[in-house]
């Protein structure tokens, strides 16, 4: 039986000078770019965030559905609780739902806490466009 030779691995392609333009030298690191990049990505994060807090987050203004009652084809009445800093004022938006999930009556209604008080009882007959089922505090924000 004939023996084959062992085959010897590749070397690397050898090119003629000249013929395939040039190698390009290596690129120096400028790590300092990648740092400002992510400098610059945390601080636009943190405003963002910020912004956010303030228009969505601020827990001073907390609000809680007590009760939903007095439901006709026009109105809903809705105790609810508010959370305000001591002798502050806010502005809460209710609205109240029908059984589809419509939006059938929204308004805007301000309270007022007494001096030194922190947290209040609302109540507030909410117009309708038709037969709602579930009354709700969207949300309450300092007064302006």
């Amino acid at each position: 039986m004939p023996e084959t030779p062992a085959t010897s691995a590749p070397a690397a392609p050898v090119f003629p000078p000249g013929r395939y333009g040039h190698r390009r030298a290596p690129r120096q690191r400028r790590p300092w770019v990648a740092g400002l990049l992510v400098v610059a990505l945390l601080a636009v994060m943190g405003a963002v965030s910020y912004r956010l807090y303030r228009q969505y987050g601020d827990p001073n203004y907390d609000a809680q559905v007590i009760t939903y009652t007095e439901i006709t084809e026009s109105q809903l009445v809705l105790d609810f609780r508010v959370t305000v800093p001591a002798g502050g004022s806010a502005v809460c938006v209710v609205r109240a739902r029908s059984r589809d999930g419509a939006e059938v009556g929204r308004d805007e209604v301000p309270v007022t806490a007494e001096p030194g008080q922190r947290h209040l009882t609302a109540r507030h007959r909410l117009a309708t466009t038709g037969r709602a089922i579930l009354g709700e505090v969207v949300r309450c924000r300092p007064a302006s």
